[in-house]
């Protein structure tokens, strides 16, 4: 009886230093360092991809050469079935349990991209197209996505709000311009809301319209509403707007950088609003919240004219004749094909 026992205690002890030295390999194997260059490693997780495939895809680039303990670990945890896709950038000195907390927190690399204010939409599709790590789905400003979105509007263009928006790898241009697109409507909406009254709008559409002009007009930020209050009193006294912006905007590839008096006189551009009253169709640009704002809360005043000083900012005038002088002074001797913006009746 004695010997068995003997025996037993042996085996016992085999095993436990059996026990013991798998244990002390797999600690070894989880604390030991990933074959990772001082830069990092890129790891990109498709949508669907499971931690089998990515333990398969560590061994092949020749990081971790035991993939079968990440394997049990996602078994056993339910990672195998969480993981978010996207990019994740691994430091150098990662142990694969840290490797698999990374995995498991979802903490993917992103990126920006900004869409400015006063570009138009096919300007902003140009900016997504140039980005890299987004998915490009999107066929111009006429894909039928873009269409149908935009179906309750005249047109597409203005309806996507400018700012800097945040994307993962995985994400495409689409995902990015409709949340463009509900940011204009929750940012119109709310300004929409908040407005001044008696305002000679029909619809947060047409304020959006105006809204697209003062940001064309001008880059100075205090001049926006002094330039909605001219716009919005020359509505009112149903005068012309004469602005140039909306006239380039109608010329589309065919301007060439110089505005002519041919162009203005030109009844067949629906944007010529030196031809034609009231607002033009549809926005020329995408605004932002602070011309969305100067739109719907212009300055009170009378003037009804404003001609550029050449840096950037603008003189404003009440009368026609106050406004020819500054034309003069500012602008004739400088151009001698200069047009006035807005200009007489």
């Amino acid at each position: 009886m004695a010997e068995v026992l003997k025996r037993l205690l042996i085996v016992c002890l085999l095993f436990a230093a059996c026990a013991a030295l798998v244990a002390w390999q797999i600690k070894t194997y989880w604390e030991q360092p990933l074959e990772i260059p001082s830069a990092g490693y890129a790891l990109e997780i498709a949508p669907g991809q499971t931690l089998k495939s990515v333990a398969s895809q560590l061994e092949q680039d020749g990081v971790y050469a035991h993939p079968w303990l990440i394997r049990l670990y996602g078994r056993y945890s339910g990672l195998d079935q969480s993981i978010k896709r996207g990019e994740y950038l691994v430091p150098a000195g990662t142990t694969p349990l840290s490797l698999l907390l990374l995995l498991e927190s979802g903490k993917v690399v992103s990126y920006q991209v900004t869409l400015p204010e006063g570009i138009t939409l096919g300007r902003a599709l140009e900016i997504l197209q140039a980005q890299a790590s987004l998915l490009h789905e999107l066929d111009g400003v006429l894909d039928h996505r873009i269409a149908k979105l935009t179906a309750a509007f005249p047109g597409s263009e203005g309806l996507f709000f400018p700012d800097s928006y945040r994307y993962e790898k995985g994400d495409s241009d689409w995902d990015v311009l409709q949340r463009a697109y509900r940011a204009m409507q929750d940012v119109l909406a709310s300004e929409w809301q908040g407005r001044e009254e008696n305002l000679p709008y029909q619809s947060p559409y047409e304020a959006l319209v105006m809204a697209s002009i003062v940001e064309r007009e001008t880059g100075v930020a205090h001049e926006r509403g002094e330039i909605a209050g001219v716009f919005v009193r020359r509505l009112n006294k149903n005068m012309r707007l004469q602005t140039d912006p909306t006239v380039i905007y109608g010329l589309g590839s065919d301007y060439s950088g110089n505005l002519r008096r041919v162009h203005l006189r030109d009844d067949s551009n629906p944007y010529n609003t030196y031809r034609h009253k009231g607002l033009p169709p549809t926005p020329i640009a995408l605004p932002g919240r602070e011309a969305i704002h100067a739109a719907l809360h212009p300055l009170a005043g009378k003037t009804l004219y404003f001609v550029a000083r050449g840096d950037g900012s603008h003189y404003f005038s009440e009368t026609l004749a106050e406004h020819q002088q500054a034309v003069r002074k500012y602008q004739l001797n400088r151009r001698s094909d200069y047009r006035s913006s807005p200009g007489k009746r």
